[in-house]
């Protein structure tokens, strides 16, 4: 359930800025098309800060039909407290998700005690497997190895850690979850190669780069390291241009990936000012990676 590339997608908005069902589908659609192995949605390319609880809601109505017993569906869960949490992740199991990546709340900031305490309550709500989102740079707030290891003796359900970790990082966390826990990396694909070198069972994407890292993905699985790591050296300037920041991903990811997709791009305020130069690299990507693909 947790192996492989799953498509992280971005929110998709009219120009009213109200979220468009028809472009979220036509995503969803190019996504499974080019073999990723699972989809999810209301993660932080999908803007899912700027989104209510009803859009929220409503996002995973819109994707589930498509996703749901297709391939593995998982839902972000943002949210301040444990009732918003809990209420969100009861909506998303009755979609048919395969399991919830939980984020810590962004209302204040507490000793680790506080957030594995939040965790297991919001994680005893469902009876689906659960991950942990570990994104301290892009949260600001983030779990030691040695608090995961507590929260693995105290959730049941916990079976997975989407970790924004550079590889050895990630080796770390390894080393704590042993087999009891999978390890997902993320981050926009950037450190891909030593990722899985360290041992990540998958990774979480925007779709940008989700085509070419399917590939990469399918050479390494198959004992061609080699062919792996000449694609994702191609690849990589694309990857560091996106994420020179969140907000770079979602301004700039986004319109690599739409390029590619054939799907206009509306954005939601606040977002980054639209530069004419940063269009034009966009665009000269998204040839690349539309090329690397084939």
């Amino acid at each position: 359930m947790f192996d492989g590339i799953h498509a992280v997608l971005y929110a998709l908005f009219q120009a009213d800025e109200r979220i468009d069902p028809g472009a979220m589908r036509a995503q969803v659609g190019w996504c499974l098309e080019r073999g990723c192995h699972g989809i999810t949605v209301l993660g932080l390319a999908t803007e899912v800060l700027k989104l209510t609880q009803a859009e929220r809601r409503q996002l995973v109505e819109i994707v589930a039909p498509d996703v749901a017993g297709n391939r593995p569906f998982s839902v972000t869960i943002a949210g301040n407290s444990v009732a918003e949490q809990a209420e969100l992740a009861r909506v998303a199991e009755a979609s048919g998700a395969d399991w919830l990546i939980l984020q810590p709340p962004m209302a204040g900031a507490y000793d680790a005690a506080v957030y594995l305490d939040f965790f297991a309550r919001v994680a005893a709500s469902v009876s689906l497997p659960v991950a942990i989102q570990n994104a301290p740079q892009y949260l600001g707030r983030g779990l030691s190895a040695a608090d995961i290891a507590l929260l693995r003796d105290r959730c049941p359900n916990l079976a997975a850690i989407k970790a924004e970790d550079p590889a050895d990082g990630l080796q770390t966390l390894i080393g704590v979850a042993g087999s009891d826990l999978a390890v997902l990396g993320g981050r926009g694909g950037q450190d891909m190669i030593n990722c899985l070198r360290a041992g990540a069972q998958g990774f979480v994407l925007a779709p940008d780069i989700v085509p070419v890292a399917v590939q990469i993905m399918a050479h390494w699985t198959a004992g061609r390291s080699d062919a792996a790591e000449a694609l994702f050296a191609a690849a990589t300037p694309s990857i560091d241009f996106a994420m020179q920041s969140l907000e770079h991903l979602i301004t700039y990811g986004k319109r690599i990936f739409a390029e590619q997709a054939g799907l206009p791009v509306h954005d939601r305020a606040p977002a980054l000012p639209l530069d004419p130069a940063g269009e034009a690299i966009a665009r000269h990507w998204a040839t690349v990676l539309r090329n690397l693909a084939l």
